[in-house]
């Protein structure tokens, strides 16, 4: 009897990652880094082929920051057509006093690895491993059993570019190929916590919604707006922040080769979407605040003496809601005076893990992270 026919097996996944080696840290990882890492991460994700490309350079000279490094990592990955990009460098990589081991943007697809900062013995070893790490984090993968394998053939896969497509066209294609590596970018990003790193367009949100939180006219103004208005006004300035944040910050990107455009599409997609996110986040904590401040700051007897109504859960509602609006007009305003590193580093919200010094821990054999 004939045996039955057996599907063809899936071709394994083809992914390049690029590896920048600093001169300095090259005289700490010695070994060919191509065969070893591609064989590692082979391992880590089965059913996937690695290519893994090493370069020998500088990328900036000191006292260049993480932030310009990540960009220029990220230059460097689009002009090589890589699919990731790690960097080894000699340079210290810091968050005020906290020494960093390793710096990742999600968004970019590009990681940093501070080689002194791995510590005196067994470096080649803890340099692969952590350059692993740093590629499964980049990945979305870093909980134990999620798995990556749809945001890898997403990530290997490379939309069809048409001469004839215009850009919204082309974007569309994008992002309905590449939905779940799009998701898996922003997740990672942590947009949630774009507002905490904006001081100064918070300050200004903070001081504009005090302001008007305590005049009579705005009172009116709430009681006698509609929910259609008040959403359409709250609307427009999570938009006019999101629109201060994205062109002030220098964060929308354009494709330099016509082979770039898709992961410049990606970059601006996960862009938007992280700003946005973090905009709503932000928005939303106005509304608390400005909620509670209603509580404490506007008696029920002057505000019914000068709406005519009596102050109760719907007007405390709309009232903040009012304030919470302008408040975010306030902030896009505040937007303009953060300084341009501190908006790119806030929009992408590198993730970074802490040192502590090697021999703390005799157990620990690599390093150790919070």
């Amino acid at each position: 009897m004939p045996h039955p026919a057996q599907p063809p097996a899936a071709r394994p996944l083809t992914l390049h990652l690029g590896v920048v080696l600093e001169p300095r840290a090259a005289e700490l990882v010695r070994s060919a880094l191509e065969t070893t890492l591609s064989e590692r991460l082979a391992a880590r994700f089965p059913g996937t082929r690695w290519t893994v490309s090493v370069a020998h350079e500088v990328l900036t000279r000191p006292p260049a920051g993480r932030t310009e490094l990540l960009e220029e990592t990220r230059d460097r990955m689009l002009d090589a057509d890589w699919d990731l990009a790690v960097v080894l460098t000699d340079s210290p990589l810091r968050d005020g006093h906290r020494t960093l081991a390793v710096v990742t943007s999600p968004v970019h697809g590009v990681g940093l690895v501070s080689v002194p900062a791995l510590g005196p013995v067994r470096v080649q070893r803890r340099a692969e491993e952590t350059v692993v790490g740093v590629v499964t984090t980049l990945l979305g993968a870093e909980a134990e059993g999620r798995s990556p394998d749809r945001r890898l053939r997403q990530l290997a896969a490379d939309t069809k570019d048409h001469p004839g497509d215009n850009a919204v066209e082309f974007a569309a294609r994008v992002l309905g190929g590449n939905l779940w590596v799009l998701l898996g970018m922003v997740r990672a990003n942590q947009p949630w916590r774009l507002a905490l790193r904006l001081s100064r367009s918070l300050t200004v949100a903070a001081a504009s919604g005090v302001a008007a939180l305590v005049t009579s006219d705005l009172w009116s103004l709430s009681a006698s707006y509609g929910s259609l208005r008040l959403t359409g006004l709250g609307v427009l300035s999570v938009g006019a922040l999101t629109l201060a944040l994205v062109l002030g910050g220098g964060l929308w990107e354009r494709a330099r080769h016509r082979r770039e455009r898709e992961q410049v599409v990606l970059f601006n997609l996960a862009t938007l979407a992280t700003v946005v996110i973090g905009v709503l986040v932000y928005y939303l904590a106005l509304f608390v605040l400005a909620w509670l401040g209603a509580l404490l700051l506007v008696p029920e007897s002057v505000y019914a003496t000068s709406v005519g109504t009596a102050l109760g859960a719907a007007e405390y509602g709309r009232l903040a809601w009012l304030t919470a609006t302008i408040a975010t007009v306030g902030g896009a305003l505040g937007a303009g005076l953060e300084d341009y590193a501190d908006v790119r580093d806030a929009a992408y919200t590198h993730t970074s893990e802490a040192v502590q010094p090697v021999g703390r821990d005799t157990n620990q054999d690599g390093p150790t992270h919070t």
